[in-house]
């Protein structure tokens, strides 16, 4: 028997965020449900609400930063009982049998249907996703995360997706000490890449557009902070690091960030923006330097990061609002008014 839930969803890309009631799915025997309490707002929200990604199949529920407790199991469920602090990410399925969903990288599923959202995307069935803005949620047992007791849900919410974004390269490229590492920007993104490198034992730099944070990214774990508008910044740091993370969408020169790196180094993309780039050759060729970029995180590694999180007491940075609120907090991530991930408490819906 479906449940129908409250929820705010996107009718089109120029339309505010409205209340409306959705539909979830019965359980089935390999499905957790559980009610949410708290739900993350992610830049990729407003990305695809506003078609920015191209044409998002409207009405959509957006929200991929899920945490709540579980009301029901199915009945071969075994991993999870009623009562669970769980998790939900990006995703709620995978072909679960391609050779990188067996590896545990479900992000980067290459089987039929590939990854599939947690919103904008479409079920086994047909039937499209709908994210967490809402008041519950179905999802089948192996995209479900467990959220350690000691990280209250209101915080494990970003974790999920924003979190995961930035465990995942600095773990894959080997963060930790005698490594330096630049974060590019410290807003929702970046100031969890401050957290988890500082945590790791790497020492941490950020990279940012003034020095008017300067006071938090040092407090939150950097041992340096620079200001970009200032072009001394990229004679002084130049061949300086071994890991850049840009967690920004705008289009940066590519060639001067190139050029902060040392030989072997890498500068990653994380904030994917909206065009495309130019990619210097001679910055990459001239100290053997990479470019790369990395996505979220599979199911295994979200989970290592959760673990991680709560034995090194990492918890992201948030303001919690009431659903109603949605319309302006977007507006606030867009003039990067928000210190660091607005969270909506769904009890307000």
């Amino acid at each position: 028997m479906t449940q129908t839930v409250a929820a705010y969803a996107a009718t089109s890309a120029t339309a505010p965020l409205t209340k409306t009631t959705i539909e979830r799915r019965d359980v089935g025997p390999h499905d957790v449900a559980f009610d949410i309490k708290f739900a993350g707002i992610c830049h990729s929200d407003i990305h695809t609400v506003r078609g920015e990604w191209g044409r998002a199949n409207y009405p959509v529920v957006p929200g991929h930063e899920i945490a709540g407790v579980v009301t029901a199991v199915g009945a071969e469920v075994t991993r999870y009982q009623v009562g669970d602090r769980v998790g939900v990410g990006c995703f709620v399925d995978s072909c679960r049998d391609c050779e990188n969903c067996q590896a545990g990288l479900q992000q980067y599923c290459t089987g039929a249907g590939g990854m599939r959202g947690t919103y904008n995307s479409t079920e086994r069935d047909g039937s499209p996703t709908q994210g967490g803005y809402s008041q519950a949620i179905v999802v089948n047992e192996n995209y479900v995360l467990r959220i350690p007791d000691s990280i209250p849900l209101d915080k494990a919410a970003p974790l999920l997706c924003a979190g995961v974004t930035l465990y995942s390269p600095l773990r894959h490229w080997k963060a930790g000490p005698g490594r330096k590492v630049a974060v590019v920007g410290l807003g929702g993104l970046g100031h969890m890449g401050v957290k988890l490198a500082a945590a790791m034992g790497a020492e941490v730099t950020v990279l940012s557009q003034s020095l008017k944070k300067m006071e938090d990214g040092l407090r939150l774990g950097a041992s340096h902070y620079y200001a970009t508008s200032d072009p001394d910044t990229f004679t002084k740091l130049a061949g300086s690091f071994d890991l850049i993370l840009n967690t920004v969408s705008a289009n940066l020169n590519l060639g001067a960030y190139l050029n902060l790196l040392k030989v072997d180094g890498t500068l990653v993309e994380l904030g994917m923006p909206e065009h495309a780039m130019e990619v210097p050759p001679f910055p990459l060729a001239g100290m053997r330097r990479s470019l790369s970029g990395s996505m979220i995180g599979g199911i295994p590694e979200t989970q290592e990061m959760l673990d991680f999180c709560a034995e090194h007491d990492v918890t992201p940075e948030i303001e919690v609002i009431d659903a109603s609120y949605v319309n302006e907090a977007y507006e606030r991530v867009l003039a990067s008014d928000v210190r660091y991930r607005f969270v909506i408490d769904t009890a307000t819906i």
